[in-house]
Order: structure tokens, then sequence, then C-alpha cells
């Protein structure tokens, strides 16, 4: 009999955790091992519930779920990594990928997919959507073609990104600045950055314009 797979659960909203873990529970060998709210408290469960694979939600209170896949990356290349997240797949699949997860799947997804994402990936295999593994085989076929096409915002790098996503939630720089732990001077050359990107000429056009794609994207 094949051993069970330890699962640790990285999510902000405790509601969310629960749902993810019944569903992880009510499957032959697979158990959650551990559950955390946050980037700290998750890499402390990493050392001591020695997890086989990481569930990471992209929006972490105090901190990213990017930065945390760095981190897992860093101490351990044995554990594996599927993000579970609303956000577009399309913006951010390729950039768990480049960090160091092995999979994406959204959770508008069904329990189904969910288990089945959870399993492909505790089997070495990458995990993606069929459109999202159709859009990637055709960005390394032609990389030129690919770049021609991405959009603005898919310029920017992933710590832009993330500021730009709080900025879309109403933070201010300080605030941005204190929730990933960087300094205020850091968060206004990451803002006049994005800014060039995305041909913004004020800091105000630059909140209008965030607050509006987040709208959009009817993130969290």
């Amino acid at each position: 009999m094949d051993s069970v797979r330890r699962i640790l659960i990285v999510d902000d909203h405790p509601m969310v955790r629960r749902g993810l873990a019944d569903m992880v529970c009510g499957e032959l060998g697979l158990e959650v091992c551990a559950e955390a709210s946050d980037a700290g408290e998750a890499l402390e469960k990493l050392s001591s519930a020695c997890p086989d694979l990481i569930i990471i939600d992209l929006s972490l209170k105090g901190g990213s779920g990017l930065e945390l896949i760095k981190q897992v990356k860093a101490q351990s290349n044995e554990v594996k990594m599927l993000v579970v997240s609303m956000h577009d797949e399309k913006l951010f699949a390729e950039r768990v990928l480049h960090a160091g997860a092995q999979g994406y799947i959204n959770k508008e997804a069904s329990p189904a997919e969910f288990i089945q994402a959870i399993r492909s990936v505790l089997q070495g295999k990458v995990y993606l959507s069929p459109q999202m593994t159709e859009r990637v085989l055709e960005r390394c076929v032609d990389q030129d073609v690919a770049e021609l096409g991405a959009s603005p915002i898919e310029r920017l790098t992933d710590r832009e990104l993330e500021v730009f996503l709080l900025i879309g939630k109403g933070l201010t720089t300080r605030q941005i600045a204190k929730h990933l732990s960087l300094s205020v001077k850091t968060i206004e050359t990451h803002r006049d950055s994005i800014k060039q990107k995305l041909n913004v000429r004020t800091g105000a056009e630059l909140n209008r314009q965030a607050v509006a794609w987040s709208l959009e994207q009817k993130l969290e």
C-alpha cells in the first residue's frame, strides 16, 4: 500500500482552508498535516510538519504567495507546491512555475479538478488548465511573438505586479511598504517603474487604473 501523502494548506481565510482540507481528507492516500494563514507560519510548518505538498494562495496577509514559493524553493527541492488562487491564470501561472511551484488551479475549479491537480503534482507532473498549457507551449515555440503579444501588465516584474495589485486594493504607499516589509522609498521606485511600463503619467492615474483592473479581474 502506498504511503499517505502529507499536505500543508496556506491561505489567510479560515473558511477556505477548512473547505480545501475537507476535500483533501476525503481522498484516499491524502491527509492535511498542517495549516497556515501567512508566509511566516507556513515556513515554520514546513520544518515541523514535513509536507510532501504545499497548497498556496497568492494573496496572503503580510506577505506574498509568490515570495513564499521562492522561499520554500530555497529551503527545499523536495516539497511540491500547487497554487490555488482567484487570480487570472494567464497572468500568474507562468510566474508561479518560474518561482518554483509545479501547478496552478483557479479556486473556481471543481473539486474533482482540484484533486486531479494535487495528484498530478505529487506524481512530479506540472498541472495547468488545458488552455494555459497550450498558451505556455505557444510562447515556448515563438518567444518573439509572445513578447509582442504580452500586455503591459504581463511585462511587470513579480514585485511590481504585487505592488500594482495592492494599489488596486486601495492601499497607500506606506501601507504597501508595511505589507511587503519593504521601505517606502522602494515602493515609490516600484510605482515609478510601473507608471513607465503602463504609460501612466501621474500617481492618481495609476491608482485609478489599478483599482479598475482589480475590479475587472474580480480579485479578492
